[in-house]
């Protein structure tokens, strides 16, 4: 048999205008508009900050802590606090696959945990609140833990996210910042949201907080600190989100690095 070998193989035709896909959102848009068509606009916002932090696809466990010391009980009555939920259900659809956010209620002690989801979120955090009665004193570490608890039983393989508002400084100190360092070497990075005036001397210790030593402290650093003012509604979505993924980016890179996320 006679071989002819000018005759080489068809190499395979590459179309190189072909480019890999965008990274998307961990629940679709269409899923947001059915179960939820008020949050499309907070979901899209937050969408954008993301992108714009280099964060785009990435996955987290978001979390979000609310205090009820008696010095809030008007932000609850005038809707700051719904407010700030549905900005965290809004990011945490881009972040999330399970479409729920879990809540912390603390005051002297953690007053109660539940859950905000898609389609159950309207009005319910000061259904929650109310139900959870008297309204204590402020004690960070408590809160902080139960977060780490909820964390670690939930058996999560992405970095937890953590939205941590309150409206003073606690009343231990020393364990707040013990907690904080100690939690560095875990995949949980804590934004605290402080409701009130940004120049309020209360808020000295949040901002202690965020300039912990590194390594003297802390291994990383693993918290960011922004004042949303005396009134947070007047904060547009967009300011909001850019302040909540600002550090959490960089915390991300960080831990990454360090080997803490894996």
């Amino acid at each position: 048999m006679t071989i002819d070998y000018t005759k080489r193989p068809t190499a395979p035709t590459i179309d190189y205008t072909k480019r890999r896909a965008a990274p998307t959102p961990a629940i679709d848009l269409s899923k947001v508009q059915s179960a939820a068509p008020k949050l499309v606009d907070l979901y899209k916002s937050a969408r954008v900050s993301l992108e714009k932090a280099g964060m785009a696809g990435r996955r987290a466990a978001v979390y979000l802590v609310l205090d009820r010391s008696g010095s809030m009980r008007g932000y609850y009555k005038d809707g700051s606090v719904q407010h700030l939920a549905e900005r965290a259900l809004g990011l945490s659809a881009n972040l999330d696959d399970d479409g729920t956010v879990p809540v912390v209620f603390f005051s002297t002690e953690v007053d109660g945990i539940a859950e905000l989801g898609l389609g159950d979120y309207e009005g319910r955090v000061n259904a929650l609140h109310d139900g959870y009665g008297h309204m204590g004193r402020t004690n960070y570490h408590l809160a902080m833990q139960a977060v780490i608890d909820h964390y670690a039983e939930s058996g999560a393989t992405d970095p937890a996210f953590v939205i941590f508002q309150t409206d003073g400084g606690p009343s231990s100190r020393a364990a707040a910042e013990h907690v904080l360092c100690t939690a560095a070497k875990l995949p949980i990075f804590w934004q605290f949201v402080a409701f009130g005036n940004p120049g309020d001397k209360q808020f000295d210790f949040l901002r202690r907080l965020d300039d912990l030593p590194v390594p003297a402290k802390r291994v990383i650093d693993n918290a960011g600190f922004f004042a949303a003012g005396a009134d947070p509604r007047a904060l547009s979505d967009a300011e909001l989100f850019h302040e909540l993924t600002e550090e959490f980016s960089s915390w991300i890179t960080t831990a990454t690095e360090a080997g803490i996320i894996r």
